[in-house]
């Protein structure tokens, strides 16, 4: 079904955790609340040295689960914590949020284009290894929605690098003022809007189909 097009923009490239999912950052802090540990210490440990920590080795898949496991206990001790990569890797199962799913099928509906990008790990949450049971097979639904998919764990690159965000664009033959970009992380959107993207930093899911309706001039409920 097509639409009469109000805008400029042809594709809508998706984050998958946090936007889809609901965002690990609500279970990191259940994890540091049970463990007497400092709010967000977890995303403190990730953002010291992002590029070269464990963390950033993971998603590019440059070092494996029990390396990681290893890699972030040495990064979380540099800060003063005892925490295992294991321990980090459980509490990656965000909760899928239907709105979101019916915005993406709204947005396929309306005849934009669409891509999930998402920084990922071979043994974490996403495509390279799913959750077991019936949210597997609910997690494949929705990847099978999008037109591409860019794992970092894939790719050997990673947000916000800016070649992540190339490889998108020539997957789905757009230039990046064509696209509008979801993602929760403000580090995540910098280098895309740098790009000429469109931006929406998902906080929760009614403000981003707000904001994101008013991109489009769809309605996505």
């Amino acid at each position: 079904m097509g639409v009469t097009r109000t805008t400029t923009i042809s594709a809508v490239l998706w984050d998958f955790g946090g936007v889809i999912l609901s965002s690990p950052f609500e279970a990191f802090n259940r994890f540091e609340t049970a463990q007497g540990l400092p709010l967000d210490t977890i995303r403190t440990i990730n953002a010291t040295n992002p590029d070269d920590n464990a963390w950033a080795h993971f998603e590019r898949s440059d070092i494996s689960a029990a390396e990681f496991d290893q890699a972030f206990a040495k990064d979380a001790a540099a800060a003063g914590f005892n925490i295992r990569g294991y321990d980090v890797l459980s509490l990656l199962k965000g909760e899928i949020r239907p709105e979101m799913v019916h915005a993406l099928d709204l947005v396929k509906a309306a005849g934009f284009k669409t891509a999930c990008l998402t920084n990922n790990m071979v043994g974490g949450d996403g495509l390279t290894q799913h959750p077991e049971n019936s949210r597997e097979a609910e997690i494949d639904l929705i990847m099978e929605r999008f037109d591409a998919v860019v794992e970092s764990s894939k790719v050997g690159c990673r947000k916000p690098e800016t070649r992540f965000y190339e490889i998108a664009c020539e997957l789905l033959d757009v230039e990046p003022t064509e696209c509008v970009f979801l993602d929760d992380l403000g580090i995540n959107l910098k280098p895309a809007a740098a790009m000429g993207m469109q931006t929406i930093k998902v906080l929760g899911a009614d403000k981003a189909i707000n904001d994101l309706e008013a991109i489009l001039g769809v309605t996505l409920r």
